[in-house]
């Protein structure tokens, strides 16, 4: 093989790692770009769900006071019939 051979074949070898190399690059750049897109939906989903996740807090929140609220408007009727109920028997008592 001649010297002239030997660097075509070293001149079409180099080609052929350059063109395996821009391959490369082409392929990590759209891999890139594709990482990119998901972190750019997932950080939308995990805002639209700490979005959710504060309104459901707001809305867990008001209905444990309209439950306290209820529980002592309970609380307050029975003690109210308990002590009616109280007096009658005194009355009925006395009588």
């Amino acid at each position: 093989m001649t010297t002239e051979e030997r660097l075509d074949r070293l001149e079409h070898w180099t080609a052929g790692l350059a063109e395996e190399r821009k391959k490369d690059r082409e392929e990590f750049r759209m891999r890139w770009l594709d990482t990119q897109r998901q972190i750019d939906e997932n950080s939308r989903s995990i805002a639209k769900l700490q979005s959710a996740n504060a309104e459901l807090g707001i809305h867990i929140r008001v209905l444990a006071d309209e439950s306290r609220e209820a529980d002592q408007a309970l609380g307050d009727r029975i003690s109210a019939l308990v002590s009616g109920i109280g007096q009658l028997l005194a009355e009925r008592g006395t009588k």
